[in-house]
């Protein structure tokens, strides 16, 4: 029924896919997906990527992040954990501690928390929550 050229297509236009969570909208759960996510809402739960996912300055996330690359302008209660590069952004406020290979901060953002980065993130961390979303940003 499909080739191999359209099978490819539909899998490349899935990861670059967008979800949008609206300033409106409340979710009590986990999301993971394979494209990149925005929010603008709130979330109660973890929020895993392997893309990108961006946080709207009105965004409340109470669990962890988890994706290749992360910008965030709202509020995280959680850690994060970025394989590539986080941007925090002025308005961001960030409770809870971070694993990223690059970090890249904007005067006024506010971090509170502990921070590995670069050749560090590949090591063992002393916090066992830390190392488990490693492993599952890992596994995909």
């Amino acid at each position: 029924m499909f080739n191999k050229a359209e099978e490819k297509k539909s899998v490349v236009d899935m990861v670059n896919s967008s979800n949008v969570i609206s300033k409106e909208t409340n979710i009590k759960g986990d999301i993971v997906a394979q494209g990149n996510i925005r929010i603008e809402g709130a979330v109660e739960g973890s929020v895993k990527s392997k893309s990108k996912i961006v946080i709207g300055e009105s965004a409340a996330i109470k669990g962890n992040l988890s994706s290749a690359e992360a910008e965030i302008s709202g509020k995280v209660d959680g850690q994060v954990v970025c394989s590539d590069v986080l941007y925090l952004k002025k308005s961001a406020m960030v409770t809870g501690d971070i694993v990223t290979n690059k970090l890249v901060v904007e005067n006024g953002a506010t971090f509170n928390g502990r921070c590995q980065m670069g050749a560090e993130v590949n090591k063992s961390s002393k916090s066992p929550k830390v190392d488990e979303l490693k492993k599952e940003l890992a596994s995909g």
